[in-house]
């Protein structure tokens, strides 16, 4: 069964990598091409992810050197890997093809100028999360300890996200953060986030905030971060599907996705270590649910809520 993934980390990895990783086949990624292949990973989408310790004068040019890494080592070295900028391309994909869309982990690279935010747009951009854990010129992060919410720019990039048809992706972002996003988002999206009522983490969301999600049209996204999945002991497949079926509770069955957070988690949740083991939790969920239901959750359901899609 096709896998729409929504959140990895792999032009990071592959920045750091400084030239010497192929994603074609490179064993340090976990998302690499061989392993999406394996895996039926139809769409995978790369997150731009900038370390907090990096000096703010440099962070737009490392974030362009990211979308460097996607547009050379990711697009233009694989012909079958095939790059999302409209939402309609998602039904354009041939067999053999793997759609490969840019989204933004936190604007910390944008500063407090919207027209960088317009270049990562015109360069990909589709998905934008206003935080890392930290906080920014936009909002603060869900491990800020004042938990603060939306500045009044962080106002003005949610309306650009709403004016281009950009999703706007609520995880990391502190609890008083995701409320004032919500008032205004139109295209609101959680990428990695689990249940914050089976396991307690910051990360993960209450069920006033699925309910909310659900509410506005969202999806949630689960995440396979072993500590947003348990709170303790190993982690397996069983656990993460629990959190599946505590949102489906709450009335998400069609609102629900997948988002691993491969290449930028260090541990793993047994037989699913990384994208080539995928078909190990879509063979755990129909233990539990009708094939339409999984289909939703693998791909069906974000097809169902992209941008521009009238329901």
């Amino acid at each position: 069964m096709n896998i729409i993934d929504l959140h990895c980390d792999a032009l990071m990895k592959l920045q750091d990598g400084k030239g010497l990783l192929r994603f074609a086949d490179a064993p340090e990624l976990n998302t690499n091409k061989a392993r999406l292949q394996q895996g039926k990973v139809k769409v995978q989408c790369f997150a731009i992810f900038l370390e907090p310790e990096i000096p703010s004068d440099r962070k737009f040019q490392a974030a362009l050197e990211q979308i460097d890494y996607f547009y050379e080592e990711v697009l233009a070295k694989n012909p079958d890997m095939v790059h999302i900028k409209q939402w309609t391309d998602f039904d354009q994909l041939k067999l053999g093809q793997i759609g490969a869309m840019l989204t933004l982990e936190g604007v910390d690279a944008i500063g407090n100028d919207l027209m960088k935010l317009r270049i990562l747009y015109q360069l990909g951009v589709r998905s934008v999360g206003l935080t890392w854990n930290n906080a920014n010129l936009a909002a603060d992060g869900a491990g800020e300890s004042r938990g603060g919410g939306l500045t009044m720019f962080g106002g003005e990039i949610v309306e650009f996200n709403n004016e281009h048809h950009v999703l706007t992706d609520v995880s990391h972002l502190s609890d008083r953060a995701f409320w004032d996003v919500m008032e205004l988002a139109k295209y609101p999206i959680a990428s990695h986030s689990n249940s914050r009522t089976l396991c307690h983490h910051r990360r993960n969301l209450t069920d006033e905030q699925a309910k909310e999600m659900f509410s506005k049209g969202g999806l949630i996204h689960v995440v396979y971060n072993p500590p947003f999945v348990k709170e303790d002991g190993v982690a397996t497949i069983s656990d993460l599907v629990k959190h599946i079926d505590h949102f489906c509770n709450l009335g998400g069955v069609k609102q629900i996705g997948l988002g691993s957070d491969f290449d930028g988690i260090s541990s793993f949740i047994t037989d699913l270590e990384d994208a080539s083991k995928s078909q190990n939790l879509i063979n755990e969920l129909l233990k539990y649910y009708n094939e339409e239901e999984v289909r939703g959750f693998a791909y069906q359901n974000f097809l169902d809520h992209r941008p521009g899609i009238i329901r």
